[in-house]
């Protein structure tokens, strides 16, 4: 079954952006991703953890946290 990770990431200009893509396309088992600038948001579904995907972007010098619930209601 696919898990859906949602994380907050700093995104601030478009290298980031590159760097942060090239990242998660290197990742095994994964299905689909999306990048929100709006929203500082990185999702990855697949056969992924959350401490994956975290552990790839601070390969990248990176900084992301599990996007959570008050999070979302801040946006909405």
């Amino acid at each position: 079954m696919a898990n859906v990770v949602e994380l907050k990431v700093n995104l601030h200009c478009h290298e980031c952006i590159k760097k942060i893509l090239k990242a998660i396309k290197k990742i095994e088992d994964i299905e689909t991703y999306n990048v929100d600038t709006e929203l500082n948001k990185v999702t990855v579904t697949g056969n992924v953890t959350t401490e994956e995907v975290i552990r790839v972007l601070q390969k990248v010098r990176k900084t992301a946290s599990a996007w959570d619930e008050d999070q979302a209601a801040a946006v909405s």
